[in-house]
């Protein structure tokens, strides 16, 4: 009952699934690629906020219930495959289907926990903690995303990055 209703859209590297001010209206699952969610800071600068690749689901959880215009952007980093439901859709199935429900419960209750967790980590933890981190935990997303992204979403710059590699692959 699930699967049919998902449509299947490919992105091509740098298109963008959502953009700044727009309501999010899709809910998406990837199968293949990476793609990554980032804000603009006030001085301009991107500032990556999650990294999501093949089994991820995609979504600005606030724009997509509250139905307000978000402030992030979501962009593909490479040609993706996913699969999409759009909000009526995913209304329907949501109501209708316990197990669905319940999976998407599952699914934001597992996003806020990241979120908080890496809230907390920008303030408690060094930024050579972060990214051992980051590399234990995601090592996927270390060997296939650009550093510039993988620098912002640690809270750090490219130079700094580059030296916390260095010191790590020099033990």
């Amino acid at each position: 009952m699930i699967i049919p209703k998902f449509k299947q859209v490919t992105f091509s590297q740098n298109d963008y699934l959502l953009n700044e001010g727009k309501t999010e209206n899709h809910y998406w699952f990837i199968e293949s690629g990476f793609v990554r969610s980032y804000v603009v800071d006030t001085k301009g600068n991107d500032i990556t906020t999650n990294f999501y690749t093949a089994g991820d689901i995609v979504i600005d959880w606030i724009s997509f219930f509250l139905r307000n215009p978000t402030r992030e952007n979501i962009q593909a980093l490479t040609d993706c495959v996913c699969w999409q439901l759009d909000f009526e859709t995913f209304q329907q199935l949501f109501h209708s289907i316990q197990s669905f429900r319940e999976q998407g419960r599952t699914t934001l209750v597992n996003s806020y926990f990241s979120l908080k967790k890496q809230s907390v980590s920008m303030i408690a933890d060094q930024a050579k903690e972060r990214y051992i981190r980051l590399v234990k935990e995601k090592p996927h997303i270390v060997q296939n995303i650009s550093l510039k992204y993988i620098a912002t979403y640690l809270g750090i710059t490219d130079t700094s990055l580059s030296r916390i590699r260095k010191e790590i692959s020099g033990k």
